[in-house]
């Protein structure tokens, strides 16, 4: 008899639905919530613990195996050609799905409840001191130890490019140390996959959290808002990538099959963080280089947010819409240009969408005290477009890989779909 065994996509489906339901059944229990808490922090922390080393160790073995700083640099800027591209048309997308549907047109400001964003308004104002070339001089580390203890991923990935071709210059003498990088990204791909075991709990617990803190109803003063988001990333991922996937040969609805558990795991954890080890490895398998998904992927992190610059885009003309000021084309073109800046001048801050969107309220005049009224269904938000994030960057190793001449898919990428 052929024993039952539930694939880990389903056990995380199982975890969420589950934890919905004891969600809402413990809605406002603090109880409830203080037990939940710590199963799915414990999660986090543990996918937080090995994403540096493997990102680490898999770039730098990435960028030894190519071996020539031209070849990386030409990696590099196709893979920045394509994120810059790739935002350009998320934020124009969430542009027009605003415009067309007018999500806070109307709205009575007195309905909806206000949460403190004091602390984003602080890592603004940080954020405003630093210069363009503060910026740019921040993503080299003057101790790469110190930004793998802080997860600086721009400064690590900067650290492992330039120590992987040292590696490769150095010939054989470098060997033993790449092997030894070799066998620290094959040891953390096998600790992703123990850890994974406990992902279906995990998500059971942060997703029950969201819905006992938040509930449903925190939805229905602000349900258009919620709706026009979700659909215009749907929208956005089906057609805007979907065409992307078709232009290099792929299919959209493969890629989502491949990635579904991943897609399950980042939605319910509104993290990305947790999926970035299976997906580098999920996309090798479907055809991308090592080379190439071990440095777009981490890459693209940082630099190929789809989803929150969509939600961005729709959350500024919200905003405006609710206050009843109206944004001429040129502002719209304005703010399109300034948070395709200011999302990728702060990759790697806490409550980036947030701060995104107070440095950009600034430039065209609108209230930073408008985000407080959306603050409080931003988690429920933050879900969707994490999961955009995660299929966007799974499509850039393939795109990347098809535009360098280099992918090379099994058969059908069967392995794939089916070890998914």
């Amino acid at each position: 008899m052929k024993k039952f065994k539930l694939s880990l996509a389903s056990q995380i489906f199982i975890g969420l639905v589950l934890g919905i339901i004891v969600g809402g059944i413990f809605y406002g229990s603090e109880t409830a919530q203080s037990i939940l808490q710590p199963m799915g922090d414990l999660f986090i922390r543990l996918i937080k613990m090995i994403v540096v080393p493997i990102v680490l160790s898999t770039i730098i073995v990435a960028i030894a195996g190519v071996g020539d700083i031209k070849s990386v640099g030409k990696l590099g800027g196709k893979s920045l050609a394509y994120f810059i591209g790739m935002t350009l048309v998320a934020i124009a997308v969430g542009l027009v799905s605003a415009n067309i549907f007018q999500p806070g047109a109307g709205l009575n400001m007195e309905t909806l409840q206000q949460s403190d964003i004091s602390n984003y308004v602080e890592t603004n104002e940080a954020q405003e001191d630093k210069s363009i070339a503060d910026t740019l001089l921040h993503i080299v580390p003057t101790n790469p130890v110190q930004a793998m203890v802080e997860g600086d991923m721009l400064a690590i990935i900067f650290f492992a490019v330039v120590f992987g071709l040292g590696i490769a210059a150095v010939g054989d003498i470098g060997k033993p140390v790449l092997r030894f990088f070799e066998g620290t990204a094959k040891a953390m791909f096998y600790v992703t996959n123990l850890f994974m075991k406990y992902a279906p709990i995990g998500v059971f617990a942060l997703i029950g959290v969201t819905i006992s803190k938040y509930g449903f109803s925190s939805l229905i003063p602000l349900g258009k808002l919620a709706i026009t988001v979700y659909g215009t990333m749907i929208f956005f991922v089906i057609v805007i990538l979907g065409l992307m996937a078709k232009f290099v040969g792929f299919s959209i609805f493969k890629l989502l099959k491949m990635i579904k558990g991943e897609l399950l795991l980042a939605f319910s954890t509104a993290s990305s963080e947790t999926v970035l080890p299976r997906i580098m490895e999920k996309m090798e398998q479907a055809g991308s280089p090592k080379h190439i998904a071990s440095f777009v992927i981490p890459t693209g992190y940082s630099f190929n947010l789809d989803g929150s610059v969509l939600y961005q885009a729709i959350a500024s003309l919200f905003i405006a819409q609710m206050f009843g000021i109206e944004l001429s084309i040129v502002q719209q073109i304005t703010l399109m240009l300034v948070l395709m800046v200011t999302s990728k001048g702060m990759a790697g801050v806490p409550g980036v969408s947030f701060v995104v969107l107070l440095a950009t309220f600034s430039t065209i005049g609108l209230p930073p005290e408008g985000l407080a009224f959306i603050a409080g269904i931003d988690r429920i938000l933050d879900m969707g477009r994490t999961a955009v994030n995660v299929v966007g960057n799974s499509l850039a190793a393939i795109v990347i890989a098809k535009w360098e001449g280099q992918f090379n898919p099994p058969a059908e990428a069967e392995e794939v779909v089916k070890a998914s």
